[in-house]
């Protein structure tokens, strides 16, 4: 099972969050996509799923904190207590023995992330 994180400023674009899918490594293959739980509403992430064909997965910020991340952001980390929504959302949704397949990557405009996980699911 493979899923997309995605971390995203309240007013990002579909372009931003496509493009940062497609530098993590695409939608091809995707289970799901997922995000922390207050975002998951968006109307450019429900886009962006509905264009690959996958559901959105809400992980709350409970669920988050704590997820230990290669990528470490100090802004991230002290609102969500981790160091990469998208990193820690997919790992989440992928299952407890989920690993990252794509790292965290940045949108150009520095608005959206996105970072892949593989496993068998939560």
């Amino acid at each position: 099972m493979k899923v997309a994180g995605l971390g995203f400023k309240r007013d990002v674009t579909l372009a931003s969050l496509r493009e940062a899918l497609l530098a993590a490594g695409g939608a091809e293959g995707l289970a799901a996509m997922a995000t922390v739980s207050d975002k998951a509403d968006t109307e450019a992430l429900k886009q962006l799923a509905r264009e690959c064909g996958v559901p959105i997965r809400a992980v709350p910020v409970a669920t988050l904190a704590g997820i230990d991340t290669p990528t470490q952001s100090k802004l991230v980390a002290e609102k969500f207590g981790t160091g990469s929504v998208a990193e820690a959302a997919a790992l989440a949704v992928a299952g407890p023995r989920a690993r990252l397949i794509a790292a965290r990557v940045v949108s150009q405009d520095r608005t959206a992330t996105a970072a892949i996980a593989e496993g068998d699911g939560a």
